[in-house]
């Protein structure tokens, strides 16, 4: 039966591309989705999948209900598949037919990609539906770019109501076409921001010793910050500090009065995450009420870290090794970006997959979030042969 399938998704694939062309000339912003939901839904109606739509503000719960359970009278598992659909705040620079046609606006992560490979799954497991013992639920998401992110609202919405797991996947450009990247435990990050006002006092350049400098004090802190990582974290728990933005002032001979910090924590460990806040509050505090001035800092959580159950990584692991080889399956290192997959991941069992993508015969190389990606469109086989075979392991496809 899976052969079955396979073949049906390679048949399948020419559609699948023009699914994901059409997502990419087409792309719209977190939060802005319109279009893309409209054409999800549109499509899976046609298939006769019961669908769900504006779920937790803009997202998507498609459901197919395994038939084979009808027949024996007992009620399978739940299994969740996942995909996103927004795109990024970057002009498309790539030279190709299916270039985005909105300025300002492309698919620079592989988003479209995940979407039109989640519809091809679900065109073809609807089509086996007769062979399902359980049900699958298949979870188009909005807004994964930009925090608080649409997986949280989806999940409070009832997304995950009666799921026994879940998977999703993500191509990498930086991983080769037929790899397939794997991790157990922490894959990515917890990503929080944070914003620091310091309030000094102005005055002329020529007289600093009748003013508060805000650069210097600012200078001081950025310092002093990058201490917390290096001598207060313990040096097995990976973290960064980084900070991106200091700006002060508009003039060469004038001392403003104010400054601002901006950066970005990332951490693995929750009790890692929260010492760091904590050293942070302390040593601002310190460092800027002890120069005279004074402080407001701002700490906003982000997506928290993913966390790969140990056991589906085995599964997922063992099944990738019979689709393009054990050679083919590699242990992804943790990354430092975040995703917020973590939230499905906080409420029940599941993993999170890297699907290779790259290739230079294709100028398939750039990074992600780069005016050039570009991924190569045969990762949405691999990612439509990895849902169905986890389906078939849950469900039974491969039994008949």
């Amino acid at each position: 039966m899976l052969n079955q399938a396979s073949i049906k998704l390679e048949a399948l694939y020419p559609e699948m591309v023009a699914l994901r062309r059409d997502f990419h000339m087409y792309p719209e912003l977190s939060f802005q989705e319109v279009e893309t939901p409209n054409k999800i839904a549109a499509y899976l109606k046609k298939l006769g999948i019961e669908v769900r739509e504006g779920v937790g503000g803009r997202g998507i719960v498609a459901t197919i209900y395994g038939k084979k359970q009808e027949k024996t009278g007992k009620t399978g598992k739940t299994v969740a598949l996942r995909a996103d659909f927004d795109a990024l705040p970057i002009q498309d620079e790539k030279q190709v037919d299916y270039k985005s046609r909105i300025p300002g606006v492309m698919h620079a992560c592989g988003h479209d990609i995940h979407t039109a490979a989640l519809l091809g799954t679900a065109k073809i497991l609807k089509e086996f539906e007769h062979e399902l013992s359980g049900t699958v639920v298949l979870l188009f998401q909005h807004a994964e770019e930009l925090h608080p992110g649409g997986a949280i609202s989806m999940v409070e919405d009832g997304c995950l109501d009666g799921v026994d797991v879940i998977y999703g996947t993500h191509v990498f450009s930086g991983l080769p076409l037929g790899m397939i990247g794997v991790q157990e435990g922490y894959m990515m990050a917890a990503s929080d921001e944070f914003q620091i006002e310091i309030q000094g006092k102005g005055g002329h350049g020529a007289s600093p010793h009748e003013s508060i400098d805000p650069v210097v004090i600012g200078s001081q802190l950025i310092l002093n910050l990058q201490q917390i990582v290096s001598r207060r974290v313990d040096p097995l728990q990976p973290a960064v500090l980084t900070i991106g933005s200091f700006q002060s002032g508009s003039t060469y001979n004038v001392i403003p009065d104010t400054a601002q910090i901006l950066g970005t924590v990332r951490t693995f460990s929750e009790e890692t995450r929260t010492d760091i806040e904590q050293a942070m509050q302390q040593m601002i505090q310190h460092t800027v009420e002890g120069a005279g001035a004074t402080v407001q800092f701002t700490y906003r959580r982000g997506y928290p870290s993913v966390w790969n159950d140990p056991a589906e990584t085995k599964r997922v692991e063992t099944i990738a090794n019979q689709l393009v080889g054990n050679e083919r399956v590699v242990r992804v290192p943790p990354q430092m970006g975040g995703e917020d997959f973590a939230y499905y991941l906080q409420r029940i069992p599941g993993n999170f997959v890297g699907i290779g993508g790259g290739n230079s015969e294709i100028n398939a190389t750039y990074p992600h979030h780069h005016p050039m990606f570009d991924v190569d469109e045969r990762s949405m086989l691999q990612i439509g042969k990895l849902f169905v075979s986890l389906v078939a392991e849950h469900l039974c496809l491969s039994e008949s």
